[in-house]
């Protein structure tokens, strides 16, 4: 089980709420508890956030969490006491990973745990941040960013992609896609970090578009025309666009990159083929174009994201073997996909 840490502070934003479902629809779908959830604060006891809600709180100790969540106040200008950097330093040496949602990256900022790193938060203070803090290396346009065990994110909605982003991580991507559909969120990339959550999640209604879908997954590696799609849809290939369009709001052309780009990613973290045969397998090509695809989407090339994976690990083996229960899940999880993957290409060139 994992122990998650919410720190909180009087007039926190309840924002931070959102994140906390999460980790419970995770717990439910899961079918045990894979998260426990504890707010801390320097006082302990009650304590009244933005909305004027009463949370009981426990005190800050030497309890050890595996995720630090830290929210933010409504506005940017909320002075952290010294006893709440003093914990978030200590805390951030032994907890695998720490968070910021929204402003609360302000708090870990005047903690010094940002300096050199890449963190993001709301659009509408990240120029702020970057006058503030000039060691920081703010990343304006991305919705959630992860640079080593510090995750920031944008706040509002994007408080859900990093939770999201998390289970993908802990557990696998399915159980991930579980969540976001249990809550009735569409489950896309999050942020410009795509190991950390790029799967695309399109839910047609017909069961010609259902088929569609399900021969482009199995046939990844070859070239996919609207028209071989309209065959396996039994339909015309008009028909099938306007249908396609209508029940997943892309186009076909779209969805297959998307697929593709999601099979890649798996490939990358859980092989150690060459890129080029990646690529190939995934239907790109050549790995130049699937290089220009994940710039594109996910705003690194893939040998940047294969190292992420790679490091992440090496961080993960060296924390308590309790902490790593959910990891080592995940790894049985994903694994198969790109396993069905391998069996489903072909060795030479498509």
């Amino acid at each position: 089980m994992q122990r998650i840490g919410v720190v909180t502070f009087p007039g926190f934003h309840v924002v931070s709420f959102a994140a906390l479902s999460v980790f419970e629809v995770a717990n439910s779908e899961f079918g045990e508890r894979r998260y426990d959830v504890h707010f801390i604060s320097e006082t302990g006891g009650p304590l009244r956030t933005s909305a004027g809600l009463l949370v009981e709180t426990e005190p800050f100790d030497d309890s050890v969490f595996d995720t630090l969540i830290i929210g933010g106040s409504t506005e940017p200008s909320f002075t952290p006491s010294r006893g709440l950097l003093m914990y978030l330093r200590k805390a951030s040496e032994i907890s695998r990973r720490v968070a910021a949602t929204c402003v609360g990256a302000f708090t870990l900022a005047e903690a010094g745990l940002l300096d050199g790193k890449r963190a993001t938060t709301h659009w509408n203070y990240t120029r702020e941040l970057q006058l503030r803090y000039p060691k920081i290396k703010v990343q304006e346009d991305q919705i959630f960013v992860i640079d080593g065990s510090i995750w920031t994110s944008a706040g509002m909605t994007a408080t859900i992609d990093l939770a999201l982003a998390m289970i993908e991580k802990d557990i696998g991507s399915e159980l991930a896609r579980a969540v976001a559909k249990k809550m009735v969120i569409h489950h896309q990339r999050s942020g410009g970090q795509s190991q950390f959550s790029a799967v695309f999640q399109l839910e047609p209604k017909s069961d010609r578009v259902q088929a569609a879908l399900a021969f482009a997954r199995k046939n990844l590696h070859t070239r996919l025309t609207v028209e071989r799609l309209a065959e396996a849809a039994h339909l015309s290939p008009r028909q099938f666009r306007r249908a396609f369009a209508d029940e997943t709001g892309v186009l076909p052309a779209k969805a297959i990159e998307n697929l593709r780009l999601e099979a890649a990613r798996l490939m990358l973290a859980d092989s150690r083929h060459p890129l080029e045969t990646i690529a190939q397998q995934t239907g790109f090509a050549d790995r130049e174009r699937m290089r220009r695809a994940f710039l594109r989407v996910f705003g690194q090339p893939p040998q940047a994201m294969r190292r992420q994976v790679r490091r992440a690990r090496q961080l993960d083996r060296n924390v308590p073997s309790g902490s790593l229960r959910a990891l080592r899940d995940a790894d049985q999880m994903i694994s198969p996909a790109a396993a069905t993957l391998q069996r489903n290409a072909p060795s030479g060139d498509s």
